[in-house]
């Protein structure tokens, strides 16, 4: 009995650094896509694209290995949180992977358009705030920091705000309709990287979860913020 628990917290230990690792490769990428569109790089935009079914199957074989675990072991409360939070944690960065490869398959189709330097600008910005949200929840996912995990609607404040902002810049382009055409492609590519700031916000719910006990929404999607 005692040795079959410890085969179980093993398998626990080793898919939490799995997922740690999904984390670190699905902040790369998108890293990477966000790059590729800023400097109008069609290979590193294949890069992305080419590496999401490593990250698929990564995903694929943490998810079947806990459904596994689930089949023949009955975990106490916190063990249960715990593959509960690796479960969420791993879709997440499943869904923080697909955004990265619309970003790039964005980059591709568009590197021979003109573009706006300003909406560039915001974008890189929002890549690296995006970025460091990931980096932030998977550092509180990793370390048990509910109060680090508290800090990431915070952080995802002026994300939201470059997201509302950018269909403005887009409209600013109507004169040219090349350029109009690179900038409606923009505003999705801003919507995607916000995407990637919900991911981040809703793994350091989880973190809070696996800690209290307790799901709470750290922010009211019901009421949002007029701002």
């Amino acid at each position: 009995m005692l040795e079959t628990r410890k085969r179980f917290h093993d398998e626990l230990a080793a898919l939490e650094s799995e997922v740690i690792g999904l984390g670190e490769r699905a902040m790369l990428a998108v890293a990477k896509a966000v790059e590729a569109l800023v400097h109008k790089d069609e290979a590193l935009a294949r890069d992305v694209i080419e590496g999401d079914d490593a990250l698929d199957a990564t995903y694929l074989d943490i998810e079947q290995r806990i459904l596994a675990m689930l089949a023949t072991q009955t975990p106490v409360a916190s063990d249960l949180r715990l593959v509960s939070a690796i479960l969420h944690v791993n879709l997440h960065l499943e869904r923080v992977g697909d955004q990265a490869v619309n970003v790039a398959k964005i980059a591709k189709v568009t590197a021979d358009l003109p573009s706006s330097d300003t909406v560039v600008t915001h974008l890189q910005e929002m890549g690296e705030v995006a970025c460091g949200m990931l980096a932030t929840a998977m550092e509180a996912f990793a370390r048990r920091d509910v109060a680090l995990a508290e800090r990431l609607p915070e952080m995802d404040d002026p994300l939201d705000r470059l997201n509302r902002n950018m269909y403005r810049e887009v409209a600013a382009l109507a004169a040219d309709s090349q350029l109009l055409e690179w900038g409606i492609r923009m505003n999705f590519v801003a919507r995607q990287l916000e995407r990637v700031g919900d991911h981040a916000v809703d793994v350091g719910e989880q973190v809070a979860f696996l800690l209290t006990g307790e799901f709470r929404e750290f922010t009211d999607a019901s009421h949002p913020d007029a701002t």
